[in-house]
């Protein structure tokens, strides 16, 4: 199914950066009410507490280390939200709308969780510090398992569909969504979401035990700058993972682009949620868990998908 470019430039721009802002400040609020549980407490005011520690980090000093890459520290930031625009982009909002509709979206998918590992990087590199070089040495040797699974994954969600372009992914889930058709394949997205956003149990690039890692020594806008980009690219992968495993804009009665949104707050809330529930690995538990476990269980959901789709 084709979808025409109904939506002019500058409209799919406003709706993709309106998007990502608003689904920062839900991501904020799922978070803090998420820690107000587990913690068992009360959760102070969640709604306005993202928009007053945003204003807070906005006028605070900002902190330089010794000889930092300061074109590098600016980049990073940037980079990793564009990174995330890039993503919400290639996200059809119904049959007749899509801000980027391309024949290979799938693909270019893959290139946004690759080049943000190089992001991320960049961003530990940049402060010229110990911490932030560990946190991004430790992001990247979680990078090439967590790309192959989310390929493995993705392949196999566009099988049916016989293309890789997103609107033909969610057109070939109108009798069945493909977290039916293949129960493993949005588990381990999921994962990968985790990965790429270093959020929960697989936050290995800003962890405490590294004292922040790449943000141990960035505050102020920096600060912020990096929080708003890390949180827009969890909701750009919540929307993805909501197309290629949820039927995207497929649902009975309500809009299509309604249909989207909710879905994509049901997979950022399970994100966040479990993200604050599950306990952190230790790094080379995780590279071997990746490795034997998770890295496999994708190929056999690649392969179910490819025999089903012979049969």
């Amino acid at each position: 199914m084709a979808v025409s470019p109904a939506a002019g430039p500058l409209l799919s721009l406003a709706v993709v950066a309106a998007g990502l802002l608003a689904g920062a400040w839900v991501v904020s609020v799922l978070d803090e009410l998420a820690a107000a549980v587990v913690a068992g407490r009360r959760p102070r005011s969640p709604f306005l507490g993202p928009l007053r520690r945003g204003a807070r980090l906005l006028v605070q000093q900002r902190t330089v280390s010794e000889h930092p890459d300061a074109a590098a520290w600016l980049l990073a930031p940037a980079v990793y939200a564009g990174l995330a625009a890039a993503g919400l982009a290639l996200v059809p909002w119904s049959a007749e709308r899509a801000p980027a509709d391309l024949p290979a979206g799938i693909v270019v998918w893959g290139a946004v969780e690759a080049l943000a590992v190089v992001a991320v990087f960049l961003h530990g590199w940049s402060a010229n510090t110990h911490l932030g070089v560990l946190g991004g040495y430790r992001f990247v040797s979680l990078g090439l398992p967590v790309m192959l699974i989310s390929m493995f994954v993705l392949i196999g969600a566009a099988l049916p569909a016989e293309s890789l372009r997103f609107s033909a992914v969610v057109a070939s889930q109108e009798g069945m969504w493909n977290v039916v058709r293949q129960p493993l394949g949005l588990p381990l997205f999921l994962l990968v979401g985790w990965a790429v956003t270093f959020w929960g149990p697989l936050d290995f690039a800003d962890s405490a035990d590294l004292a922040g890692g790449t943000t141990a020594d960035v505050s102020g806008p920096s600060l912020l700058a990096w929080e708003l980009a890390r949180r827009a690219l969890l909701v750009a992968f919540s929307a993805i993972a909501a197309t290629a495993f949820l039927g995207g804009w497929l649902g009975p009665l309500l809009p299509g682009p309604l249909w989207l949104v909710l879905k994509t707050l049901a997979v950022l809330a399970v994100l966040v949620v479990l993200g604050r529930r599950l306990p952190r690995v230790d790094t080379s538990r995780m590279l071997t868990l990746l490795w034997v476990v998770l890295l496999p269980l994708a190929f056999l959901a690649l392969l179910e998908a490819g025999l089903e789709a012979l049969w």
